[in-house]
């Protein structure tokens, strides 16, 4: 066993990313307080249900108490001592969450037709927002962007979730992705490795086609410098990435060329997402056998169903917020595309690939395999940063998970895949205080994953509807 799961305890913690200290409301600066509901430094949330991110079932009329930046209590009304002088909140008729944890979560955005922005005021704001308090980047098309907004998030000059950086994308020789590095020779892999490493990302992206003989030297290097790897890969199979010892893989069942009967050695076969999504089974023994190695070595998956969601025909994602949140040109550009799918008769993402999706997840995690979950802002542009991960949500539901094994895929899972489970992921006394507090009933009711009322984040309380008024008619543009 390997990887977020490994033994000798020496390695975990050399791939453990270094932690920084948390930060207190009086640390603030003013652009970043202004969205602070509750500063504390001592809070009690009284008569909320609790579901705390360990799969477990869930727990009404709790009492949790923040002190300082970590949650200190956490039990049943009439249980808890409450500490004298604290901000005591009665949450009755509300459900509080371990804060989510984005495991696919680009500071940038990509609309219809290929459209691409920075989206480095936008994006932190909405991540935060929506309840998703740790994200990782999952692949840079701005790295130095992206890391300087890591490093204003942790000084308090604007707000944001937590954020562990990736690399530039890293691939084999493709005209096509010139923003990407393209690496040919196990030895250039290495070296783009290095180099990232001293700039201060923790995790390293390999992209659709890179070849087996680069992977395994990225992979090697990475691990040797304590980064982790993850892909969205396509000329290697994902049971050839176990094999290489990668440590976590994007997407899922479309991407799996495993399943495409013309996959060829280091070669990305075209239109593969459509073919696995017409001839692939994803409870046949193909997969059975993939999930079982996947389990069986420690590799994480990330669900990003957010993003396959709007390019499936009858699927178009609609919900008034989200379009408020885009630029005028990008709505536009969005309800066109949407139009011209639906108009198409022949349009190949259909209802089928996404069930299929969702089987193949609900069959790693019945088999003991690690999810979590990412929203990935690309695609034709209807999953954007915050709302897509709440989306997330809905589907694995739809997936046939219940409330607490989803919220466990969408926090403690992440965590786990990241190896800063014993900091953040779900709510116990000693955590760090990252909880979301939502009006209603989640458990009866997936709809309430969008009624986000304040986040807490090192056990400040941010104003989810503030932050989310700051940066509507924003999204493609900043």
């Amino acid at each position: 066993m390997k990887k977020f799961i490994a033994t000798p305890v020496v390695l975990v913690l050399l791939l453990a990313p270094a932690r920084l200290p948390a930060q207190a409301a009086a640390e603030l600066a003013p652009e970043t307080s202004d969205f602070v509901a509750i500063a504390g430094p001592t809070v009690v949330l009284i008569g909320v249900k609790v579901i705390d991110g360990t799969g477990t079932g869930a727990r009404p009329n709790q009492t949790v108490v923040i002190e300082g930046n970590r949650i200190t209590a956490v039990g049943p009304a009439g249980s808890v001592d409450v500490p004298a002088g604290a901000d005591v909140r009665d949450l009755s008729g509300h459900t509080v969450i371990p804060g989510m944890i984005g495991l696919h979560n680009h500071m940038f955005f990509m609309g219809a037709g290929g459209r691409m922005s920075q989206g480095m005021v936008s994006s932190p704001r909405l991540y935060l927002a929506a309840g998703v308090t740790t994200i990782r980047t999952t692949g840079s098309v701005s790295p130095y962007a992206d890391l300087n907004v890591k490093s204003n998030i942790e000084r308090g000059l604007a707000p944001g979730p937590r954020m562990h950086v990736t690399a530039p994308y890293v691939t084999g020789p493709n005209p096509a992705l010139g923003d990407m590095a393209q690496v040919t020779t196990p030895e250039e892999a290495r070296r783009f490795v290095r180099y990232w490493a001293g700039e201060g990302v923790s995790w390293i992206k390999a992209y659709t086609t890179i070849r087996r003989a680069e992977l395994a030297a990225v992979i090697e290097e990475a691990h040797a410098r304590g980064l982790r790897v993850t892909g969205h890969i396509c000329s290697i199979t994902f049971q050839e990435a176990v094999d290489l010892g990668m440590d976590n893989i994007e997407h899922g069942f479309g991407t799996a060329t495993d399943f495409d009967p013309r996959k060829r050695p280091d070669e990305c076969p075209p239109n593969s997402m459509v073919v696995v999504g017409e001839q692939g089974d994803p409870a046949g023994e193909t997969a059975r056998a993939l999930i079982l190695s996947m389990v069986e070595n420690g590799v994480g998956m990330t669900s990003t169903m957010a993003v396959i969601e709007p390019m499936t025909k009858g699927r178009a994602v609609l919900e008034e917020r989200t379009l408020e949140a885009m630029a005028p040109e990008v709505r536009e550009d969005y309800l066109e595309t949407v139009d011209a799918i639906e108009a198409n008769p022949e349009w190949p993402m259909t209802e089928a690939h996404l069930q299929k999706n969702m089987a193949f997840e609900r069959g790693f995690v019945e088999a003991g395999g690690v999810l979590a979950a990412g929203v990935d802002p690309t695609g034709i542009g209807g999953a954007i940063a915050g709302f897509g991960d709440q989306r997330n949500y809905q589907l694995l539901i739809e997936a046939g998970f219940d409330a607490p094994t989803v919220v466990r895929i969408m926090s403690a899972n992440g965590a786990r895949i990241m190896g800063v489970d014993d900091e953040v992921g779900t709510i116990e006394p000693g955590k760090l205080a990252d909880l979301v507090v939502l009006e209603g009933d989640l458990e009866s009711d997936s709809e309430i994953i969008r009624n986000v009322t304040v986040v807490f984040k090192d056990g400040v309380g941010y104003d989810s509807e503030k932050l989310i008024d700051s940066v509507k008619g924003m999204v493609g543009i900043r």
